[in-house]
């Protein structure tokens, strides 16, 4: 355990004030020492009270701050440890950030004890007066408590951006104009400048109804005059696409050197849409999206994205992030919000820059930093799926690999996995403990030929996996099969498969936000029932390949624990045990429950949201 960075924690104010000299015991003391001693006596009264209803369940009031130590107990042993050896506790004792103990309110009281016996026998000459009561603090009921949620794979900047022109609801291509068009009405500084651009994040023409098929175009854009002649950028709901105006493409093509466009196929990695003359329609696809020169966010605006983001992960339960593409400028902000004691949540960010050439040295590793140590970076992000040849990708991941970076690699496709399994296996040689230490990861893992969902297992190299695609009517799962045939799609989205081939039993699960969405519990409910949010699947009420399914305390573990380890943290939070960071989220249902149906997990609610002990959102 840590050493207490105060002298005399946990013990009254009123009691480090009594005297307790020889010379005051001889002569019976003082009336100021009378006066101390009876105000330590009315305070442990006091608080012998208040933990006497609370053990009873006599107060009603809500909780907004915690105190410094407490015990905080749920009815029916309904917290979740993700502990092996205690998986389920009445108790867990909190001293300042961290948990001290965990059982039931008896041996959480007698460790209180113990720990209080020995402060006063070290500060206070054995005095039992000085000696602080338990504060019991209890869930509401009806409700559960479970380690701090984590998301191993999401975009907090990229979500805050989204949240400013939203288009992810859209029903028709005319809703995702209109939305524009109001948000443009309600800017007066956007609205009186014509040359500002206008970015927007999440449509999705194969959501929209009645739709003509295929890509949007510039010329939809221009069907509205508020809109015709202003540069506007708006990215695809995966991130993979940008639909811009005619006026974002003439900005461009005067970039361009020579001001031609690239021609059919010389844009490695990515691709210019093109119409039956040849002329780019307005959307661009991965690389190709580049050179639409979009004036990058200030630094101020990446703050503002980055505290929406981080604000809105508190309230559905988050506590850590892992940031999978932060460059170097973002990294500056989460930087400042982290010394300047503004970070919430606990990100581990990933070095990215969106560049073919070798980006090393861009970065510093980055441990427990800033004032409540909550930013760490330890690895960078790497892409593959035809963004670089295989033997390019090996070079560069060699090189970060050397340098002593943690190297995570996005791999959706069969064959991307396969290239960068390759390059792990030889990094690796088959030494699982090498493995454990540099803890390489594979982001998304999406479709994997079987003999490799073994190997990424027996490697030791930890698959993240994207959970939410399963999530409504419009997702993967509808049209995977088709696409990928009856022997490909044995090895999609296969949770289970990879778990038991884990050597570690590792899953890291994440959601990828804002491409999906931001409330951890979607994709518990994706994990544990393989059903879109409708209730169906391809294959019936039962889930979709229910075999590849993951029992609820495996998904609690790979949203908690899994995670962990998948930031070099598991030795710090994931779980509620004695050493381990105080953070915690308190549920309105219990997920946990196999007889609770799918469908309330939806509806389950976040209470609170603990980190380091405190309360970050909501009340207890």
């Amino acid at each position: 355990m840590p050493e207490p960075k105060h002298k005399t924690p946990d013990a009254p104010p009123a009691a480090r004030a009594v005297p307790r000299g020889p010379s005051q015991a001889a002569s019976g003391g003082s009336l100021g020492t009378l006066r101390h001693i009876a105000l330590v006596l009315a305070a442990s009264a006091l608080a012998g009270l208040a933990t006497y209803f609370s053990r009873t369940g006599a107060h009603s009031r809500a909780v907004k701050i915690l105190p410094e130590s407490y015990a905080l107990c749920a009815d029916s042993a309904k917290i979740y440890t993700v502990d092996q050896e205690k998986p389920s506790v009445d108790c867990v004792l909190v001293r300042r950030d961290r948990i001290s103990s965990t059982g039931s309110l008896d041996e959480v009281q007698e460790a209180w004890d113990i720990y209080q016996t020995e402060l006063i026998h070290k500060f206070y000459g054995g005095e039992a007066k000085a000696k602080k009561p338990l504060k019991v603090v209890h869930a509401p009921k009806g409700s559960i408590v479970v380690p701090g949620l984590a998301d191993a794979h999401a975009h907090l900047m990229m979500y805050g951006a989204k949240m400013q022109l939203n288009l992810e609801a859209a029903k028709t291509i005319n809703d995702v104009l209109d939305s524009i068009e109001e948000y443009v009405n309600s800017h007066p500084d956007v609205l009186a400048d014509t040359e500002r651009w206008i970015e927007g994040f999440g449509w999705d023409q194969t959501r929209w109804e009645n739709w003509k098929g295929g890509f949007p175009s510039k010329a939809d854009i221009e069907s509205r005059p508020l809109l015709a002649n202003r540069p506007l950028a708006l990215s695809r709901v995966d991130g993979h696409a940008l639909w811009v105006s005619s006026r974002a493409l003439d900005i461009a093509q005067a970039k361009i050197p020579g001001g031609e466009w690239p021609a059919p196929g010389d844009v490695e990695g990515g691709e210019i849409v093109r119409d039956a003359s040849g002329d780019p329609t307005g959307v661009l696809l991965d690389a190709a999206m580049a050179l639409i020169p979009v004036p990058p966010p200030t630094p101020q605006l990446m703050r503002e994205h980055a505290e929406r983001a981080m604000k809105d992960a508190l309230a559905v339960g988050l506590t850590s992030v892992h940031d999978a593409a932060v460059n170097s400028e973002m990294i500056k902000v989460f930087k400042s919000l982290a010394d300047s004691g503004q970070m919430p949540i606990r990100v581990y960010a990933m070095g990215n820059e969106e560049e073919p050439k070798y980006w090393g040295g861009r970065f510093e590793k980055l441990e427990d930093f800033g004032k409540d140590e909550r930013l760490n970076m330890k690895s960078i992000k790497l892409f593959t799926d035809g963004k670089l040849s295989e033997a390019a990708l090996k070079e560069t991941v060699s090189r970060f690999w050397d340098e002593g970076w943690g190297v995570n690699i996005h791999c959706i496709g069969d064959r991307a996995n396969k290239a960068v399994l390759d390059i792990f296996e030889a990094l690796l040689h088959n030494d699982t403990k090498v493995a454990d230490k540099r803890r390489p990861r594979i982001e998304h893992a999406q479709i994997m030929r079987m003999e490799d969902l073994e190997r990424a297992g027996r490697l030791g190299v930890p698959a993240v996996h994207r959970l939410t695609l399963l999530q409504d009517s419009t997702s993967d799962m509808w049209y995977a099969e088709s696409r990928l045939g009856v022997d490909r799609i044995k090895g999609a989205y296969a949770y289970r498969t990879l778990l038991r081939s884990s050597q570690k039993a590792v899953l890291p699960l994440g959601s990828d936000f804002p491409v999906e969405g931001i409330n951890p519990l979607l994709g518990f409910y994706a994990a544990v029932s393989r059903l879109g949010a409708n209730g169906e699947s391809p294959h019936g009420e039962g889930g979709w390949f229910p075999a590849e399914r993951l029992t609820r305390s495996e998904a609690l573990k790979g949203m908690t624990l899994d995670a962990a380890y998948a930031s070099f943290a598991d030795e710090d939070v994931g779980s509620l045990v004695p050493g381990k960071k105080a953070d915690y989220v308190v549920l309105d249902t219990d997920i946990m429950d196999d007889s609770v149906p799918f469908a309330d997990i939806l509806g389950a609610k976040v209470k609170t949201t603990v980190i380091d002990g405190r309360i970050a959102y909501g009340t207890i």
